[in-house]
């Protein structure tokens, strides 16, 4: 069985004229980090890999559940092709991880994100908001095999506060 976990980056500042690419969070969005990887400790288990877009929003974000789950540096990626808004492109890059990783968290942009739960996950989501975590299972053996999978939790900010 495979695991994935798709995680939108936190709510972005838009304060200051940088690229979108390096737009850092909103003290919302840390706040929020902070309370789902909190969230999603309580109740399932550290993934084996983390996945994470080089975009400062993803990134940061990506780092506040690094922290919280304890995830060791040999487990956590930065890969500039994360940046990406299709989900073609995502799903490509997800089907790649290796096989001996079973759960997969995964920090990337909308609509990439949404689409892509929708495309391979049981349960139609409107938009994943900003820190937004959505966990799908899938009975296969191999990352390539990722079709239909079962979506089994959804973690958003609202539902908690």
């Amino acid at each position: 069985m495979k695991r994935l976990i798709l995680v939108r980056h936190g709510k972005s500042s838009w304060e200051t004229n940088l690229p979108d690419r390096q737009r850092p969070l909103k003290s919302r969005g840390n706040t929020d980090g902070i309370l789902i990887s909190k969230a999603y400790k309580e109740s399932y288990k550290n993934p084996e890999l983390v996945l994470t877009s080089d975009a400062v929003r993803a990134n940061t974000t990506a780092n506040i559940f690094k922290a919280t789950l304890e995830i060791p540096d040999d487990k956590f990626i930065v890969d500039p092709k994360l940046y990406t808004f299709d989900e073609r492109e995502l799903k490509h890059i997800i089907k790649g991880c290796k096989e001996s990783v079973d759960t997969l968290m995964v920090f990337g942009h909308n609509n990439a994100l949404t689409f892509l739960a929708n495309d391979i996950g049981s349960e139609y989501i409107d938009n994943i908001p900003t820190t937004g975590l959505v966990i799908i299972d899938f009975k296969v053996e191999r990352w390539t095999q990722i079709k239909e999978g079962q979506t089994i939790k959804t973690i958003f900010s609202k539902h908690l506060k």
